[in-house]
């Protein structure tokens, strides 16, 4: 995967993360659902940091892809 599609494809979670986080309470989340939507929020950021960053090479590796 290039750089451009990663940054793209980044862009398109932290977007995710940012729709989500303003659906959350201010605070300590009190329901499960609340705990959920957090958890969203965080993994769509993980995400994006994976796709932009590619700590591990799990998106550019040659013999990853099909």
């Amino acid at each position: 995967m290039e750089f451009r599609q990663r940054l793209i494809a980044g862009s398109i979670w932290i977007g995710v993360a940012a729709v989500m986080a303003t659906t959350l309470e201010p605070g300590i989340p009190t329901s499960v659902g609340a705990a959920m939507r957090l958890f969203v929020v965080v993994m769509a950021l993980f995400l994006a940091a994976v796709y932009v960053f590619d700590p591990w090479n799990v998106v550019t590796d040659p013999f990853r892809q099909g």
